[in-house]
Formats: structure tokens, C-alpha cells, sequence
């Protein structure tokens, strides 16, 4: 884990580097009354142990505490497929709410039967509350607006609060590119729209993304701008239009494993970071729906 400091003129943020996942995890603060926002952490998932542990978690209460924070909101950017969501252990103590798209309940519908999960609640019901586009909130002095960001997953939502927006896997570092469409319920067509919408802000705003790799051996980063990514992101750059965009990222998506963690954590992420109930020995199970996916060719 690794923490980052990433001035801006209104707000705090801080980000969390999870390296195991490539995930960044942000707490994001009003200068002046110290009240902040947790986006999208991260709760440590040992699949060959099958272990729960709280690291990225417990660092993440630390920094506020050290930080002298009051934590207004726990955000979630969509239900992640590449880690668990800690959301929900935060709210067990920090008494935030929690809140995510409103998307998420066609997500739950998808995966329930995915799972055969069939006590699932699919009214968003395990968040306090569920976003729509448009809907605005304050994090003390600042202001956060929600911007629907369908492709991805077709319930993922940006947040944009004062200069910076938290883009998550919409788009990934300029010399990432843009994230995946081929999860169930992802679209190549919606996240070109998704993105036009993002790169029409302001050129200065801040974009904070959700995971980063690294790339040809660089320290793994997190924040860009608007402008830099219109020059210079490689799916993008050159005003590249819908139809070339949406071929090159179906042809990349097909050469591309499922994430290691996607069939773990959804089910889990579903429920807002909440493990599944113990069954009557008091072992608690998570389900791997076999068939239903296929290895890319190769």
C-alpha cells in the first residue's frame, strides 16, 4: 500500500494504492469544515486461503484519524469485479452512508441469477442511498455532482466534486486507455458515449482513475487532466469517432482473462461489501457459477 498527496486548489485528495489489485482508493476532503468522502475501498480478499483481512481498510481509518476528518459518505463507483468493496466494514465504523448508482439494481438482478442467489434483495436496498445522473450532494464546502457513466458496467457513475472528477474504470491512464466493456451488462457504445461526456469538462479538471498497472514499467499513477487525456490517451486521441473506437476495444476485450478476483467479489459487492451469511455450520461461502464463462482464445 502506498499513499499520495494530490494538491488541488479546493479539496483535499489523498489516494491509496492497493497493489495487489492495481486499485487506487481516495479520501477526498473539505480544507475547511475537514469533511470528507471514502471512494470505492478496498477490502483485502486472499483467494488461495480463501482469507478476509482489513488492511486497506484499517489505513484508510487511520488517515482520517491522523487527518482529523469526520467522513460524510462512503462512495462506491459501481460493484467492482477486481476487489471486494469495504464499504460496508467502514460504515461499522465510521457511521457514514453509503451510497452508489442506481444502476446497481439492474446489476443485482443480472448476478443473483448468475449465482442462483435467490434471498438477494435487488432494490439497491444495502446502500443508504442510490444515485442518479444529475443528483448533487456536499462534502462539507464542496460540491459533488453524479455523472451517470454507463459502459463499463451499466450501472457505473463518475463523481464529480469540485475541480477533480473519480472516474473509477471508465478511463485509465493516457497510456492505458479506456477501460473494458465485456463484462455482462458492459457496452462498447455506451462507454464511447460515456467518455465524450467526460472529456467534455473542463480541460484543467482533475481525473482520478481507478486502477493503474503501471505501465512499461513506471510508477503506477492515478490523476491526468481533461486536456491530457484528449491529446494523448491511445483510445482516444485524434477525436477518434464511435465505430473505430468501439472496434478496437471489442477486439481488445476478446484477448483479455477475466479478473482474478471477478467471480469472488461480485457476489460480495452485490450485497455492498457484505459477505454472504453463515450457513447452519457457521462457515460462511462464496459461489463460482461454473460454465458460464469461456478463456479468450490463445
Amino acid at each position: 500500500m502506498r499513499w499520495q498527496h494530490h494538491p488541488r486548489d479546493d479539496a483535499l485528495v489523498h489516494s491509496l494504492y492497493d497493489e495487489k489489485t492495481g486499485s487506487f482508493q481516495y479520501v477526498v476532503a473539505d480544507p475547511a469544515s475537514r469533511q470528507a468522502a471514502i471512494i470505492d475501498p478496498v477490502l483485502d480478499f486472499d483467494e488461495k486461503a480463501g482469507h478476509v483481512a482489513t488492511a486497506n481498510a484499517d489505513a484508510l481509518l487511520a488517515h482520517v484519524e491522523r487527518e482529523r476528518l469526520e467522513v460524510a459518505w462512503l462512495l462506491d463507483t459501481h460493484p467492482h469485479a477486481d476487489h471486494f468493496s469495504a464499504a460496508a466494514y467502514l460504515k461499522e465504523r465510521l457511521g457514514a452512508p453509503m451510497a452508489i448508482g442506481e444502476r446497481v439494481t439492474g446489476v443485482q438482478a443480472l448476478w443473483k441469477d448468475l449465482y442462483g442467489l435467490d434471498d438477494l434483495a435487488t432494490d439497491g436496498r444495502q446502500w443508504d442511498r442510490l444515485f442518479a445522473d444529475g443528483d448533487t450532494f456536499a462534502i462539507g464546502a464542496l460540491q459533488a455532482r453524479v455523472l451517470f457513466s454507463p459502459g463499463h458496467t451499466m450501472a457505473s457513475i463518475s463523481y464529480l466534486i469540485g475541480s477533480s472528477a473519480f472516474v473509477h474504470d471508465t478511463l485509465m491512464m493516457p497510456d492505458s486507455g479506456t477501460a473494458r466493456a465485456d463484462f455482462p451488462g458492459g457496452d462498447a457504445h455506451q462507454l464511447y458515449a460515456t467518455l465524450q461526456r467526460i472529456l467534455a469538462l473542463p480541460d484543467d479538471t482533475a481525473l482520478f482513475v481507478g486502477h493503474d498497472y503501471g505501465k512499461d514499467g513506471r510508477d503506477p499513477a492515478c490523476m491526468s487532466t481533461v486536456a491530457e487525456q484528449r491529446a494523448r490517451n491511445i483510445h482516444l486521441a485524434g477525436n477518434v469517432d464511435e465505430a473505430t473506437f468501439v472496434r478496437t476495444r471489442q477486439a481488445r476485450d476478446a484477448t483479455l482473462p477475466l479478473p482474478a478476483l471477478m467471480l469472488h467479489a461480485l457476489q460480495v459487492n452485490i450485497r455492498g461489501g457484505r459477505l454472504p451469511e453463515p450457513e447452519a455450520n457457521g462457515r460462511r461461502y462464496l459461489r463460482i457459477p461454473l460454465g458460464r464463462f469461456t478463456p479468450p482464445a490463445g
